[in-house]
């Protein structure tokens, strides 16, 4: 179990290099049709110095790191029982193709539900553009313990 006590551990930091190509990617990938997102032209037509960087690619960012989910070994939690709980944006400026990155990750809330068997760790995720603040995100990671839903 992850204590109350981890609440305000930062995690270690991410830093990414936007590329276009993997714009183009994630675009694919992901269904975006709008070639704001994967025209150089067409997004330099509409204003923007580069490919902007769509809505929810961020998220995938911090999974560049080495070990992303080291922080959750160091709590003693078996990957094989962690789910996506869910994800929020909240955005302050645009990042384009060629801005360089910093995401800094901090523990801001862990709860349980049903007794414990449930675990619930809420991580805000600062991302910055040369100090610059260009959002935050939050995901929720949920943690099973197995051990503790046979017990109900």
């Amino acid at each position: 179990m992850i204590p109350s006590s981890a609440v305000g551990t930062p995690l270690p930091p991410t830093s990414a290099v936007i590329e276009r190509g993997r714009l183009r990617f994630f675009a694919e990938a992901i269904g975006e049709t709008d070639p704001l997102y994967t025209d150089l032209e067409t997004a330099r037509a509409a204003g923007y110095e580069d490919l902007p960087v769509p809505p929810t690619f961020l998220f995938g960012l911090e999974l560049d790191a080495p070990a992303p989910f080291a922080w959750l070994f160091d709590f003693g939690v078996d990957l094989r029982f962690i789910l996506h709980g869910s994800q929020r944006f909240n955005y302050e400026s645009l990042a384009f193709a060629g801005d360089e990155l910093l995401l800094t990750p901090t523990i801001s809330s862990v709860y349980e539900k049903r007794g414990g068997a449930l675990e619930f760790v809420v991580v805000d995720t600062v991302v910055t553009r040369r100090s610059e603040r260009i959002a935050m995100f939050t995901k929720t990671i949920v943690v099973r313990h197995p051990e503790l839903e046979a017990a109900r």
